[in-house]
């Protein structure tokens, strides 16, 4: 269903009111709050459909509802998504191994409006090359969010994690992007993690998205499995990801997602 509030611009991309930053941040918080949680379960020999139970509780207790479950199809709280899985993982009863890499991601709906995040986590002993993928997709997605405000472009955001990301020799997927959201799930814009300077839809305040890139340690080429929505990388390398919702304000932005115990990052 389309969302009725705001104005669009001729991208098509809605305007939220100043009031509409409140119903963001408690959809985000929570969504936050959820995965702050979860790391304490994060460990080798664990299960990864009984973390997705974990959260599915929790959603629950909190009287909010999953975006995820019933989604096309989708029968879970969350994607979850080990090693060179790059996005859409499905839990199931797969256990961890030590040195496992991790994104989870969850969305929550919380009075109709929409808090989408995700963030990686390690089982056991992290290698360093894993270490190493995870710090720059961080560091790259803290780089796009900087490069968010009123004037720039979408393609100033895209350029600010590639220049970044491949200054590393690490590749940006470009398969898979962020988006638009709000009391909707999917909205334009297509948030790409990669771009030029200057190009796409100007940032206007009030806009609302995720930004979400997907970061490989060998090339940016994927492929999605058969069941329809785990998507690996093609030559095997291990991928991580990191996603904040955002809003854009009169001289910056706001992030909606953030960690309420400042466990966003997992190894800082």
């Amino acid at each position: 269903m389309d969302d009725p509030r705001g104005r669009l611009t001729r991208d098509g991309i809605r305007i939220y009111e100043p009031d509409d930053f409140a119903g963001m941040h408690r959809a985000g918080l929570l969504a936050a709050a959820i995965l702050d949680d979860v790391a304490a379960l994060v460990e080798p020999g664990v299960a990864t459909e009984a973390i997705d139970d974990f959260i599915r509780g929790r959603v629950e207790t909190a009287g909010a509802r999953s975006a995820t479950i019933g989604y096309r199809g989708y029968r879970h709280a969350s994607c979850i998504s080990v090693n060179h899985v790059v996005c859409h993982g499905i839990p199931g009863p797969k256990v961890l191994k030590d040195g496992d890499i991790l994104n989870i991601d969850v969305t929550v709906i919380v009075d109709g409006w929409y808090g989408d995040t995700s963030r990686m986590y390690v089982a056991g002993t992290l290698s360093r090359k894993a270490e190493r993928l995870i710090e720059v997709t961080h560091d790259a997605l803290m780089l796009g969010i900087e490069a968010v405000r009123p004037g720039n472009t979408f393609g100033d955001i895209g350029h600010a994690i590639q220049s970044y990301a491949e200054a590393q020799r690490m590749s940006i997927v470009r398969d898979f992007c962020g988006h638009g959201l709000g009391r909707v799930f999917h909205a334009p814009p297509n948030v790409l993690h990669y771009g030029r300077p200057g190009t796409g839809p100007r940032l206007e305040e009030g806009m609302f998205f995720t930004i979400e890139p997907m970061v490989n340690l060998g090339r940016p080429e994927t492929k999605v499995l058969a069941d329809d929505w785990t998507a690996v990388t093609r030559d095997k390398s291990l991928s991580a990801q990191f996603e904040h919702s955002v809003g854009v304000t009169a001289d910056g932005c706001e992030i909606f997602t953030l960690s309420p115990a400042g466990r966003f990052f997992p190894t800082r």
